[in-house]
């Protein structure tokens, strides 16, 4: 399986982001080809010493690298992709790898 985490920094307005992401981003994101999981942070997000300056954590699961990279260069994921300067106004960083469960 791989994933796609997005980490989401503190934006400008909170409230704009969370409106933005779960009505217009998340309906765009849901629909890329492909995608088999996908979860979200709820509440704060925080390190083992407090506070962090992320705002949420997004985990979008595939079935493999191949079917995620397929995935982000479709139109969709392109579109989602493009997405992300609507609202993520603190940054995302966006990180992707093959996972194994141990």
């Amino acid at each position: 399986m791989a994933k796609l985490i997005a980490l989401y920094k503190t934006p400008t307005d909170p409230a704009a982001f969370d409106d933005y992401y779960f009505n217009r981003h998340l309906p765009l994101a849901r629909g890329i080809a492909g995608l088999t999981g996908y979860e979200v942070s709820r509440g704060p997000v925080a390190s083992p010493l407090g506070a962090s300056p992320y705002h949420m954590v997004a985990t979008l699961s595939f079935a493999s690298m191949d079917v995620l990279q397929t995935a982000l260069a479709s139109p969709t994921g392109q579109a989602a992709a493009a997405d992300l300067a609507n609202f993520a106004t603190g940054g995302v960083e966006l990180l992707v790898f093959d996972d194994e469960a141990v």
